[in-house]
């Protein structure tokens, strides 16, 4: 199997050749540079936070509050982790507080906004859904309805960041 194709890897069988004939044909990247040809500019932690919580406070209002969202060199790709949600709870004296963060893959400063977009709605829904369940991935699909279509083009991104890194 060629590292890149690791990505979508349980994707039915037609889709993965449809993308490694692309590969072979040299097409992958600028097919995927035609579907999205402009970078999203939240550059910055401080405007990664507002974009998170500006979606959270459209689709979970009632939700725990974010307390950070940040860009993280330390994801590690290979573990098919894009980003992660941290939940923490601490008693200080008679109440738990409770922390929730979001920490996006930082490769994914350089992503389409809508690539963007997904990942962050899939983070926001493990605030009410812990397990990659159909409840959890119901909600994925109420904040951003295209959300299946967008995971499997975060993952073409991830093959074409890995194609012009090999160039």
């Amino acid at each position: 199997m060629s590292t890149s194709i690791r990505y979508i890897q349980g994707y039915p069988d037609h889709l993965v050749s449809q993308v490694k004939s692309l590969i072979d044909s040299g097409q992958l990247i600028s097919n995927f540079q035609r579907r999205y040809p402009k970078q999203h500019n939240i550059q910055s932690e401080k405007a990664l936070f507002q974009y998170v919580n500006d979606i959270k406070q459209r689709y979970m209002k009632k939700s725990a509050p974010l307390s950070k969202a940040v860009y993280d060199p330390k994801i590690h790709l290979v573990n098919n982790a894009l980003g992660l949600h941290t939940y923490v709870a601490k008693v200080h004296g008679n109440r738990v507080v409770s922390k929730n963060e979001i920490r996006i893959a930082s490769m994914f400063k350089n992503a389409p906004e809508p690539l963007l977009r997904m990942l962050v709605v899939h983070e926001l829904a493990h605030f009410k859904e812990k397990e990659h369940n159909k409840a959890f991935y119901s909600l994925c699909c109420h904040m951003e309805p295209n959300y299946h279509q967008l995971e499997f083009d975060a993952r073409l991104f991830l093959i074409c960041e890995e194609l012009k890194r090999a160039q």
